[in-house]
């Protein structure tokens, strides 16, 4: 325990030493551990304690608190990028290509640090978005993605606003609050109601958006590695590495969610233009469970719950016909109601029904 203390000693003096004195005496500023128990909090809680908790209860609705919650988002997310911008970034005192901290009084430069500490207590008020997941019982929404993502960025964060609250690595909080304002609009309307959810096809977009942020952040911090800049290269390397973590985690999420969507577009398409003489029982696996529609129109729902009007069986055999041959007629009064997805029904390839005379 001695040792743990020394070194926390050593960390602290350290952090007093090469820390920016602007900042010391701000909240959460005097060391990382109050940041780091916060985070490790919240990763506890939506991951262990709320599902737990929530686990023999009704979910929670919270629409207008949601909508409530997106909408002050969108507003302060908008304010902390009108104070970055007007700061440096939008005014043309900032260089794109290399731009040290500024350690001054200057009132501009103050009101970035400001904005700095801001939007690193912004990382905080996201954390709701995984406490709602949780008390609406949304534990598919609670991905490795979404938690890593909130729970460190408070942490990387603070960091900035210690050592360089400014300068050029606050491109990041410009971009991010860009990507933010339009994300909680997005989230605001989605809590509105299914009415709302034709105006909502631009999420896919939305993913896309938030890769070419981080792509943008990789290019812009990279850049120093090769250029004399004074700006501490820890920081760009930080800052750099974080951008190239986050663009595979969202990407590998964009490839889930939307490339998985196209394949299954795709396979149900090949199967209703294949041959009827390629529909042999050795070739053809069963679509999904192992059901198809009987005029090849199956819905996106009807496909991947596996369900079809002719009731074909999971095991290849049909409430009509059997793929031992044997007939039956089902309760709906129809013979030879579904055909095998390999295509074996007798002498006929083609999905139809009839009525039983």
């Amino acid at each position: 325990m001695a040792l743990v203390m020394k070194y926390i000693n050593i960390m602290n003096r350290y952090m007093d030493t090469h820390g920016d004195p602007r900042t010391k005496d701000w909240p959460m500023m005097s060391s990382p551990f109050p940041t780091l128990a916060v985070c490790l909090t919240y990763v506890y809680l939506v991951k262990v304690l709320g599902p737990r908790w929530m686990e023999n209860r009704k979910p929670f609705r919270l629409q207008n608190t949601l909508i409530i919650y997106n909408a002050a988002q969108v507003i302060f997310s908008a304010w902390i990028f009108y104070e970055i911008g007007i700061s440096g970034w939008l005014t043309g005192h900032y260089s794109f290509r290399c731009q040290p901290v500024e350690y001054n009084s200057n009132p501009r430069t103050i009101r970035m640090v400001h904005a700095c500490w801001w939007y690193y207590f912004s990382k905080f008020t996201e954390f709701m978005d995984t406490i709602f997941f949780v008390l609406r019982k949304k534990e598919s929404q609670i991905t490795t993605l979404h938690v890593i993502h909130h729970g460190c960025m408070p942490m990387s964060v603070w960091f900035g606003v210690k050592f360089t609250p400014g300068g050029h690595s606050t491109f990041f909080g410009l971009l991010n609050t860009f990507v933010h304002i339009i994300m909680y609009t997005y989230y605001m309307f989605s809590a509105m109601g299914p009415q709302f959810q034709k105006y909502l096809w631009w999420k896919k977009y939305l993913t896309t958006l938030q890769m070419v942020q981080f792509i943008l952040i990789m290019v812009h911090a990279f850049q120093l590695l090769f250029i004399e800049c004074n700006y501490p290269k820890a920081f760009v390397w930080w800052i750099g590495m974080h951008a190239v973590m986050f663009f595979f985690l969202f990407n590998e999420f964009y490839k889930q969610a939307y490339k998985g969507r196209k394949s299954q577009y795709k396979n149900l398409l090949m199967f209703c233009l294949q041959r009827p003489e390629k529909l042999r029982k050795e070739d053809e696996p069963l679509l999904a469970n192992g059901h198809a529609n009987g005029d090849c129109q199956t819905t996106e729902k009807k496909l991947l719950n596996g369900h079809a009007n002719g009731k074909l069986m999971a095991n290849g055999s049909s409430s009509a016909k059997s793929s031992n041959g044997y007939s039956s007629s089902n309760s709906n009064g129809y013979k030879n109601g579904a055909v095998l997805a390999n295509g074996v029904n007798g002498h006929t390839t083609e999905l139809t029904q009839r009525k039983v005379k």
